[in-house]
């Protein structure tokens, strides 16, 4: 490395501290929409384990050949709807989703089954697209501002349609989810078929005085948009939670590297002036 000069090393520090600014600015920026997304998120919880505990308990009520998406079938092609998000800057966030979701595709193929995935999020758009995997959809700039529902709704009926017609036997949901709030970590949910309870005392006994078959399909639409909807909000919260992490570690990274070419700078200004010195000396004493 050629030395620096200290015009050069001042250069350098200021151009270190408008990257802090950057780097602060975006911290400050996650922060303020981390605490609008957990609010979202855990107001959304409580709506979202419930529906999932009654369409449960219902599926206990209802003959599974009577309904496609309560049938259990034995796993031979299965689809993987992976979420990411669509920008990077946010530390591991991505990358930890895409290997556990690599993972579980590999488990599922050395199982012998065909594995599918639908892709929500730029940053898993632009990694499998380049793989050799089998994708039939891909949705990008899906968090820009607020989440597509448009989106949600698509996809949930693709699941059910594919799911009905047979073309898979079981569709997982993978994404990032807050498990505190000051932590997240990649899950896999079983979205579809639907988990039956088991016994026959330990649930609720339902009696239907509208038309069955409209009641439960209404329920499924709701239950798959919003389990959808759910993943989607703790996809968010998490890569807000996760880039304002990386983006303070960046922030304390910037100010120890202007410590550090601080010294440095000093340093070369007293080397210089010290060079200076002496050839003012030199030329003093040639002219005795």
């Amino acid at each position: 490395m050629p030395k620096l000069s200290p015009r050069d090393i001042r250069r350098k520090i200021q151009g270190i501290k408008n990257t802090r600014r950057i780097t602060n600015a975006m911290k400050v920026v996650s922060a303020a929409k981390l605490r609008r997304a957990q609010e979202l998120i855990y107001a959304s919880r409580p709506y979202s384990e419930r529906l999932y505990e009654m369409l449960k308990s219902l599926a206990s009520h209802i003959d599974p050949h009577t309904h496609p998406l309560f049938e259990v079938r034995e796993e031979r092609t299965c689809d993987l709807v992976v979420i990411t998000a669509d920008r990077g800057l946010a530390g591991a966030f991505n990358s930890n989703l895409i290997k556990r979701a690599e993972d579980l595709i590999r488990e599922k193929q050395e199982e012998g089954i065909k594995v599918h995935l639908t892709l929500i999020g730029r940053k898993g758009v632009q990694y499998f697209g380049k793989r050799a995997y089998s994708i039939l959809k891909a949705y990008d700039e899906v968090f820009r501002k607020e989440i597509n529902f448009n989106v949600v709704k698509e996809v949930g009926e693709l699941m059910r349609e594919r799911y009905a017609r047979k073309e898979t036997d079981g569709v997982y949901l993978i994404n990032n989810e807050m498990t505190t709030r000051v932590n997240y970590k990649p899950m896999v949910r079983n979205f579809l078929p639907f988990q039956r309870l088991e016994g026959n005392g330990d649930h609720a006994v339902y009696e239907f005085e509208v038309d069955k078959e409209l009641l439960v399909s209404k329920l499924i639409d709701l239950y798959l948009n919003y389990q959808l909807y759910r993943a989607m909000l703790e996809s968010n919260a998490s890569e807000h939670f996760a880039r304002m992490v990386a983006m303070d570690n960046a922030t304390r990274n910037a100010d120890e590297l202007v410590k550090t070419w601080t010294l440095i700078f000093n340093k070369a200004r007293q080397e210089s002036i010290t060079s200076e010195l002496i050839d003012i000396v030199n030329a003093v004493e040639a002219m005795k």
